[in-house]
């Protein structure tokens, strides 16, 4: 699953190789070898990164709902969306056209408007 959660890491999120190697091994060193932990045992950073995932579709969250002591209680349990991540490590990058001017520095912007 490493090789793929990598590969879809880099394609969800226009990440680099090392960027998104470390991102998964961070990802696999929060569900431990689980398929499916308890969101009430993570805390709030890995949370934070959770939804990220989540709404690039890479994880799920399940409910449950029980009664403990008469009181109604809800559990949440993230997993990986194997399938998604998957389609997503497959998908082929689009080459962003107009990621030239990402590497053209700032202030040669400021010195073509000034001079203008």
């Amino acid at each position: 699953m490493n090789k793929l959660l990598i590969e879809a890491l880099k394609n969800a999120f226009d990440m680099e190789q090392d960027d998104a190697i470390g991102l998964a091994k961070t990802v696999e060193t929060i569900f431990n070898g689980q398929k499916e932990i308890e969101d009430m045992t993570i805390d709030k950073y890995a949370r934070s990164l959770f939804y990220e995932l989540q709404r690039q579709n890479l994880l799920k969250i399940r409910r449950e709902e029980m009664k403990e002591q008469g009181k109604a209680m809800r559990k949440f349990y993230w997993s990986l969306d194997k399938q998604r991540i998957k389609q997503e490590a497959r998908r082929k990058q689009q080459k962003n056209m107009y990621k030239i001017y990402q590497e053209i520095p700032s202030n040669a912007w400021h010195h073509r408007l000034n001079n203008a």
